[in-house]
């Protein structure tokens, strides 16, 4: 007999972590205030810019928008419309920060290309705490494969850097993905039981801030953990649960491939509305041509306004 996952039916107006709530160094407060309240809605939400994808899936997410493989462009999409941070790799930053000193930095320290299969999915690192900080960063981006055959190294990578963020006040950013066999095996990685582990593991882990996608239903037949087996639950009750998850760790729900302009807008909905603090879109942003990406931004900023601190 199928059973209803114990979150409310609706988690409209749901609490979310704020600054008071953190136990938090001085310089982490200070730049997670600077990123929650300097740029974008400026009421303690985020919307994040990233431009890792070079890394992680090659020129190829390039191709829909060519102007979008000139990093000038993303550079200039993050500072007209306002966004709270942009999030890339090191060369990428040191070539452009300079010309763009308003945008705040999320330096990603670790990634890998899509070559090797995904089963043995692990993101060696590329840059370091001390250039981010050297860069003027804001906060750190860590990618952390959940349930990956290398997951041990992963851990003990993430733990290295979550020491340095400790010791430069630097805040911390998992992305917090599940991948590999043995994911697949329970239900895939954007099962319900993948995303709500991946929630729970970042927070134990240190991160003041994850990055999650939102869980989807998945096969019916797959080998799920029995208390997520036979599981009821609407697109916002799964969200609800994650965020619940993440506890005292903010959350950023990622927009992964491109979308329609409702179906975007309605995830921003259904996350905020479960208390995320917020999104990061990428490819739902810069895919797009400037004028209908600033357009889109600002619908997206419309919704994050009505969700302060």
């Amino acid at each position: 007999m199928a059973t209803k996952v114990n979150v409310p039916a609706s988690a409209k107006g749901a609490s979310r972590p704020t600054l008071d709530d953190l136990d938090l160094a001085p310089g982490k407060r200070v730049r997670l205030h600077r990123l929650l309240y300097a740029r974008g809605a400026q009421n303690g939400t985020l919307m994040v810019l990233p431009i890792d994808q070079g890394i992680e899936h090659g020129p190829i997410d390039f191709f829909p928008n060519p102007d979008s493989a000139n990093p000038e462009y993303e550079w200039q999409l993050a500072r007209d419309g306002g966004y709270n941070a942009i999030a890339c790799h090191y060369n990428m930053a040191r070539q452009y920060i300079r010309s763009y000193p308003e945008v705040p930095l999320i330096l990603k320290l670790n990634g890998r290309s899509s070559i090797p299969p995904e089963s043995e999915a692990f993101s060696t690192l590329t840059a370091t705490v001390r250039d981010a900080v050297w860069l003027g960063a804001d906060a750190i981006g860590y990618t952390l494969y959940v349930g990956s055959p290398r997951q041990d190294v992963d851990i003990q990578q993430l733990t290295q850097v979550r020491d340095e963020c400790e010791k430069h006040g630097m805040p911390l950013i998992v992305w917090s993905y599940p991948r590999g066999s043995a994911i697949d095996k329970k239900g895939g990685r954007d099962s319900l039981f993948a995303v709500d582990y991946a929630a729970r593991l970042a927070f134990e882990f240190g991160a003041d801030i994850v990055k999650l996608n939102m869980p989807k239903h998945g096969d019916k037949d797959a080998e799920q953990p029995k208390d997520y087996a036979g599981l009821e639950w609407t697109p916002e009750q799964g969200v609800a649960r994650v965020v619940k998850s993440a506890q005292k760790s903010l959350v950023l729900f990622s927009g992964g491939s491109r979308l329609g302009d409702q179906d975007l807008l309605s995830k921003v909905q259904i996350g905020m509305e479960a208390g995320a603090t917020g999104l990061i879109f990428g490819r739902n942003m810069w895919q797009r041509k400037l004028d209908e990406a600033l357009a889109v931004t600002e619908k997206v900023k419309d919704i994050l306004r009505k969700f302060p601190a």
